[in-house]
């Protein structure tokens, strides 16, 4: 009988505990991937200010050691699914004007992934 009281109040601190849980962890990616894409602009911009030339591809800034290593989306799970937006004038060089995540869905705040 003791058992099955101590599992009740187990259950019971469990089902207000997980959901903080799962919503800290949501919002501890979102503050990830915020600081990853403001890291990478920041990359970019040096890297036209040394060069006078956008990056080619999310590559040049690891191998001209502006980055360390391309982060991973921390919402994808994934570093191959940045989404590169080119110059908009064509008279730039290089290739990677902005990144963007490619992760579908919503933020806590409402606001889309792929908008930030």
């Amino acid at each position: 009988m003791e058992v099955l009281v101590v599992m009740a109040i187990v259950a019971t601190l469990l089902s207000l505990v997980a959901p903080r849980y799962f919503a800290t962890s949501e919002r501890s990616k979102e503050t990830i991937l915020r600081h990853d894409l403001a890291v990478m602009r920041d990359a970019i911009d040096k890297y036209f200010s040394d060069t006078g030339a956008y990056p080619n591809n999310l590559d040049d800034l690891v191998s001209r050691q502006y980055l360390r290593a391309i982060p991973e989306d921390p919402i994808t799970e994934s570093s191959m699914t940045w989404v590169v937006v080119p110059p908009a004038d064509i008279d730039t060089k290089g290739a990677v004007y902005d990144v963007f995540s490619g992760a579908e869905g919503i933020a806590m705040d409402g606001s889309s992934y792929a908008e930030w």
